[in-house]
């Protein structure tokens, strides 16, 4: 890093409800692309679900 670095609170990169839907698009790749990207869809979309505060 070549600058100054602040010590202030960062903002999430997505919000909870972005990340809702995000795994709600993932798990329909999944579904639609079975054979291909699906399954990494899937699995990515269950990492993200486990890492979500219960509602």
């Amino acid at each position: 890093m070549t600058g100054p670095y602040s010590d202030e609170p960062r903002l999430a990169l997505l919000t909870t409800p972005e990340v809702r839907e995000t795994i709600a698009h993932l798990q329909l790749l999944e579904q639609l692309d079975p054979g291909g990207s699906g399954p990494a869809a899937g699995q990515l979309a269950a990492a993200l679900a486990r890492r979500l505060p219960a509602p």
